[in-house]
């Protein structure tokens, strides 16, 4: 049976091997990263449960899933019978599916120090590929009193060489390596995967490389090399870019790719020039491009590319709100309006459903940084599956929720 078929049947082919094996690792990472934030060194994180219903899209893009009940009631104290009734919102107000964890998370950090979570997230992506899902788990984490990327960074470097360490020494590491020693347990439509070698990959110190950096390297490689997309400072990483970056730069290591223009990131990350790490070659940058964000993206080999991201946040209330401002997310109104009584609004404007966020600056706030890592996708590197899908058990993708 080839993997397209088993898709149409999640609900029995956890029955085949491998499916078996997967749920297994599933398992046995999950257990692996809550000792990992138990035994932290100096003292334990501690795992926060934040809600899966939230009022704002934390990452600003608009890939949202809205609730809505699937009977409205009508509007509280009319009349049942009258025609044209206005349906009456089960939250009052529009509420959504999270696409993120992080804002919720920094309000745990504010007051419990280290947190982190593992839970879903949902994204309403119109991309029907291997590497993505409408419903996928994401492992979250945000530090106190971190202060510099390269240590948020090493925080994610030694995560990850854990969870590779514990899957070798695990029954089900052994079962993945002799899975894939058998080919006769292997599906016909699978490739020929080396996993002692993608583990390898992940052992040794991972690359750094500025945004900056890496798009210089793939405009000079452009010369001999056709990229589908033209690199460009102001617009981003495309697949096939952090393919070559990971490739050419990393040399098929682990590659972190940091400093992204603040223009392409969400308003939550702290600019460059703030962090403790700002150097003369980022004024440079600064001078000749644009402002930076003190963020970062890991991309795997084999592909995978991005699997995590992250980055110090924006602790300072007048600078979010400026940040804010600048993304359209500060609510306009009347202009004649008598200015908001909340600190550093202009007249008629408004924070909507993010005042909360910012009350956590209001309130006292400290220097503070987090990540994101797609649980799914790491696991479907660690276990050498090409499609994200065939690692969940019940997959959600564009157009298809089965079961």
């Amino acid at each position: 049976m080839t993997a397209d078929y088993l898709r149409t049947i999640p609900h029995l082919r956890t029955r085949t091997p491998f499916q078996s094996l997967l749920a297994r690792t599933r398992s046995q990472l999950i257990d692996s990263v809550c000792r990992h934030f138990y035994e932290a060194r100096g003292h334990p994180a501690v795992q926060v449960q934040p809600p899966l219903i939230t009022s704002s899209d934390c990452e600003g893009a608009g890939e949202v899933f809205t609730i809505a009940p699937q009977n409205s009631p009508p509007v509280s104290g009319t009349d049942v019978k009258a025609p044209q009734q206005e349906p009456q919102l089960y939250f009052r107000e529009p509420k959504y599916l999270t696409v993120s964890s992080q804002l919720h998370l920094e309000a745990y950090s504010a007051e419990l120090g280290d947190v982190w979570t593992l839970s879903p997230t949902f994204r309403a992506e119109e991309s029907d590929t291997p590497r993505h899902l409408a419903e996928f788990y994401m492992l979250e984490a945000e530090f106190r009193g971190v202060t510099r990327l390269e240590a948020l960074q090493g925080r994610v470097q030694s995560l990850i060489q854990h969870l590779v360490a514990s899957l070798r020494a695990h029954r089900t590491g052994c079962e993945l390596l002799d899975y894939y020693a058998d080919r006769r347990h292997r599906p016909a439509d699978s490739e020929t995967v080396d996993l002692a070698a993608r583990w390898d990959q992940l052992s040794d110190d991972f690359v750094t490389v500025s945004y900056t950096t890496a798009v210089e390297e793939l405009q000079k490689a452009q010369e001999r090399t056709t990229f589908v997309h033209s690199p460009d400072w102001t617009r981003g990483l495309q697949l096939e870019h952090e393919r070559w970056i990971v490739e050419h730069i990393g040399h098929g290591r682990p590659t972190f790719v940091t400093h992204y223009p603040k223009s392409l990131k969400p308003f939550y990350m702290l600019p460059s020039a703030t962090s403790d790490t700002y150097n003369e070659e980022q004024r440079r940058v600064e001078r000749e491009h644009g402002e930076t964000v003190a963020c970062f993206d890991l991309l795997l080999p084999y592909g995978y590319c991005e699997v995590v991201g992250g980055s110090l946040r924006e602790h300072r209330l007048p600078e979010l709100i400026d940040s804010m401002r600048e993304k359209g997310l500060v609510k306009k109104g009347d202009s004649a309006a008598p200015c908001s009584k909340y600190p550093y609004l202009r007249p008629g404007e408004s924070l909507g459903p993010l005042q909360w966020y910012a009350d956590l600056r209001r309130f006292g706030s400290s220097p503070h940084g987090g990540f994101g890592l797609g649980f799914d996708r790491l696991l479907a590197y660690l276990s050498g599956t090409s499609n994200v899908r065939d690692v969940v058990g019940y997959p959600r993708t564009w157009g298809r929720a089965d079961c």
